[in-house]
């Protein structure tokens, strides 16, 4: 099998991003992320965007908005969509056209345009990310499916709402810490618990943030990695897995097992274990999520995960630090670019360029994506050269 490394990475800012339309978002973080690499367009082989809405981008073929905005044809360029895990499918298809000889030099970009549309109209169309004939038409959105999850895993092992808090503290601590975050402000253990109720037991402050931005990769061969970077970070493990699109199908509340699957077949395959990740970023659409997450990834045992974030260890100096980019909870979650901006923050730390919030001397990270509740899940494995 053809070795794939990331070679150059490009971040806009995330925000409301009322100064820039979705093509002009991809322009930045793509001028980013080939002058980080030392190339040029005409260079690249192929393209993949990752957008996961028309309803944001109010068009149904938002790949050629940007292949033509930026200038990227007659080569390949085409669109993936896995609800908020499009931006790591974006990046698995990259690494599968370099693996099957079809490029050597791949951009993967991610980009979502959310704020065109009021809170209430983007809540409303995520809600049809779960079963729009069994869930949807009885009013369920997002905040619902997950405070599901957090009742059942507070009722199953005792988890807290001040835990759950806890995990907005620690990823709004980062936040601020991070010049693309969409939030940069920090949040208090107090303020997090008295904010307003969303759907309990989530509040506010456990909800990530509707956001526009994008992010671009430059995925390589191994021959073409070493002639162009001297710190080529390579994908060694690429879980992906499934499960069922309504909730009510599934054996339990408290896990996902899509997320289980796909870490166990990305652990397999990079020959490791997860007490070999030096530094994560997962999925924290809720803070719920992220405690779910550090269980599902084996980082602690099942329903320990309150206790893991209570203890700090998810910290920058502490057992296995998570999401010290800000997570989607304070960086904000443009659905289809958040899995390529996660393997961004994964490559920085390997390479030592993360500043404030570097982890010491990491070599081996990992990235969990969930799209939807659970319906897909993907894990990406890191390590540096």
């Amino acid at each position: 099998m053809r070795k794939v490394a990331i070679v150059g990475i490009g971040h806009g800012k995330f925000g409301v991003r009322s100064d820039a339309s979705l093509r002009e978002l991809v322009f930045e973080a793509v001028k980013a992320c080939l002058e980080d690499a030392g190339v040029t367009l005409d260079e690249v082989d192929s393209m993949v965007t990752g957008v996961a809405c028309d309803e944001f981008s109010f068009g149904i073929q938002p790949s050629a908005q940007v292949h033509d905005y930026i200038g990227f044809y007659p080569k390949p360029n085409y669109r993936v969509e896995a609800a908020c895990a499009t931006g790591s499918v974006a990046l698995r298809t990259g690494w599968m056209n370099i693996v099957s000889g079809l490029a050597d030099l791949v951009l993967v970009v991610g980009v979502e345009k959310m704020t065109e549309v009021s809170t209430s109209v983007a809540t409303e169309i995520m809600g049809r990310a779960g079963d729009a004939i069994w869930e949807y038409p009885f009013g369920t959105t997002f905040p619902g499916y997950y405070a599901m999850i957090a009742n059942a895993h507070m009722a199953e092992y005792g988890t807290t709402e001040e835990q759950l808090a806890m995990v907005a503290v620690k990823n709004h601590y980062y936040g601020c810490l991070n010049p693309y975050a969409h939030m940069q402000k920090e949040v208090t253990l107090e303020k997090a618990l008295t904010s307003f109720p969303v759907a309990y037991p989530l509040k506010l402050y456990d909800c990530s943030l509707i956001t526009d931005g994008a992010a671009a990769v430059l995925l390589a061969s191994e021959e073409r990695a070493r002639a162009i970077s001297k710190k080529p970070v390579w994908m060694v493990g690429l879980g992906l897995a499934t499960d069922t699109l309504r909730l009510g199908d599934r054996r339990s509340l408290t896990s996902l097992s899509a997320a289980r699957e796909a870490a166990r077949v990305a652990y397999k395959m990079a020959g490791i274990g997860p007490m070999d990740i030096d530094v994560a970023t997962v999925h924290d659409c809720f803070t719920i999520a992220e405690i779910v997450a550090y269980e599902d990834l084996g980082f602690c045992e099942k329903g320990e995960g309150g206790k893991l974030i209570e203890a700090r260890e998810t910290y920058v100096g502490g057992r296995i630090p998570v999401n010290v980019d800000g997570g989607l909870k304070s960086k904000g979650h443009p659905l289809g670019a958040t899995g390529v901006s996660m393997a961004i923050e994964i490559t920085k730390q390997l390479r030592g360029e993360a500043g404030s919030r570097q982890v010491k001397d990491p070599e081996i990270g990992l990235t969990h994506n969930v799209g939807g509740s659970g319906q897909i899940a993907l894990v990406h494995i890191f390590r540096r050269e």
